[in-house]
C-alpha cells in the first residue's frame, strides 16, 4: 500500500465518527481546552479526550501545553500536505486515463 494510501486510511479512521467529526468542527474555531470541546459537542470528558487522542493519532489534531491547559488545534498543515498529495494523484490518474 502506498504512503498515501496509508495517510488516507488514517483520515477516514479520524472522521469516520460522527463524533470526532464534531470534535473537529469545534476544532475550527481555533485552539480549544477539552473542558471547551466538552461543552461544545455535549459528550462526557473521557470521550472528548478518547475522540481526541485518535485525532491526534490520525495527525488530524495538534496539541500545545500551556501551564497547566492543554490546547487543542486542527492540524493545518498535515491537512494541506494531504490535499495536495490527493489532488496530485488524482491529477496522475486522469492523465492515464486519457491515453
Amino acid at each position: 500500500m502506498s504512503e498515501l494510501c496509508n495517510e488516507i486510511e488514517k483520515l477516514g479512521k479520524g472522521i469516520g465518527n460522527a463524533n470526532r467529526y464534531r470534535v473537529l468542527e469545534t476544532l475550527m474555531n481555533g485552539p480549544c481546552t477539552v473542558n471547551i470541546v466538552v461543552k461544545s459537542v455535549k459528550l462526557s470528558q473521557p470521550a472528548v479526550s478518547q475522540h481526541l487522542k485518535v485525532l491526534k493519532a490520525a495527525d488530524l489534531v495538534t496539541d500545545e501545553r500551556h501551564g497547566q491547559e492543554v490546547y487543542y488545534s486542527i492540524n493545518v498543515t498535515h491537512m494541506a500536505k494531504l490535499l495536495r498529495k490527493l489532488a496530485q494523484g488524482l491529477g496522475k490518474e486522469k492523465k492515464r486515463g486519457k491515453r
